[in-house]
């Protein structure tokens, strides 16, 4: 529902939001833990979301993401832009200007652009900290794969990587299409193949077959979205964890999800999701590569902070 005024257009939220009462996990995260995959949204009057696009959020300010980080202890973040806002970058840009040099937490940001972007803006882009851009292949507002090559072409001289949110059981030829690509790949949540398709899954087979390539590195986030559980633990979502970490551990990065748009279940609290990765993952060392190195590598975060 829209209501409208002279000066504003509000459309009511159609999700929830994230759980207000965050939670520290059981385990301290390693130095430097990093949170690869967060959005912000609002207020609506000043960041208006498009026309197309299939959820309105409520409000997730910088301030309710900051708290969560400080309450879990992650000491960087990446905001990746959401769909809804299609390839109007203002929210996440104006939130990368505004960050101080000794701000305690260390930013980064994923864009969506489309052909039209100019070089100019990549390098303002770059110089406030975003590292990739982001093709959304799921729902509607994203930039579509015809766009792909193009656009990394462009960003490879940054260093910059593409990131998919993508089903990989349901792409066809990924593998194919992303070993074209002139930069590396990250894939979101561990490709969204349902956990009740198994790990052979000939889509899930070939995302390792490109982590084991190298150029590909996955997100151990939302194990909710593929999982058939409601709540933690997500136990049929075990084996996709323990495959992608067996297979390239240096490629694999963790994300909250914060704060958790269009999920098919309810709103988890982002200590328990932390919780279900140290379950998954109990190996220290390992810990610290996925959530702490791995990440400093991709993004490219000063570790003299």
């Amino acid at each position: 529902m829209s209501v409208g005024s002279a000066q504003s257009m509000f459309s009511e939220p159609t999700i929830p939001g994230a759980d207000p009462n965050p939670r520290p996990p059981v385990e301290a995260l390693p130095p430097k833990a990093c949170d690869t995959h967060a959005h912000l949204f609002g207020p609506q009057q000043r960041y208006p979301y498009q026309a197309n696009r299939s959820y309105t959020p409520p409000d997730a300010s910088e301030a309710a993401y900051r708290e969560m980080l400080g309450t879990l202890g992650f000491e960087r973040a990446v905001l990746v832009q959401p769909s809804v806002f299609g390839t109007d970058n203002s929210l996440m840009l104006d939130t990368l200007a505004a960050i101080r040099s000794d701000d305690p937490i260390q930013w980064r940001g994923v864009a969506v652009v489309d052909r039209s972007v100019t070089d100019d803006e990549f390098e303002r882009m770059h110089a406030l900290g975003v590292r990739g851009i982001r093709i959304n292949l799921l729902f509607p507002g994203g930039v579509s794969f015809s766009d792909v090559e193009t656009l990394a072409e462009r960003v490879v001289g940054l260093g910059w990587h593409v990131q998919f949110l993508v089903d990989v059981s349901k792409f066809e030829r990924l593998a194919e299409r992303l070993e074209r690509l002139p930069t590396d790949s990250v894939i979101d949540h561990m490709g969204h193949v349902p956990a009740r398709q198994g790990i052979h899954d000939p889509g899930f087979k070939q995302l390792l077959g490109l982590l084991e390539a190298g150029r590909t590195w996955v997100k151990l986030s939302g194990p909710n979205r593929i999982s058939s559980r409601g709540k933690a633990p997500f136990e049929d979502v075990d084996a996709f964890v323990t495959k992608l970490v067996s297979t390239r551990e240096d490629r694999c990065l963790f994300g909250t999800d914060w704060p958790h748009v269009q999920l098919p279940g309810p709103i988890p609290n982002d200590g328990d999701l932390v919780d279900e990765f140290f379950r998954l993952v109990p190996d220290a060392t390992t810990r610290r590569r996925i959530l702490s190195d791995n990440p400093a590598k991709l993004y490219g975060f000063d570790d003299q902070r």
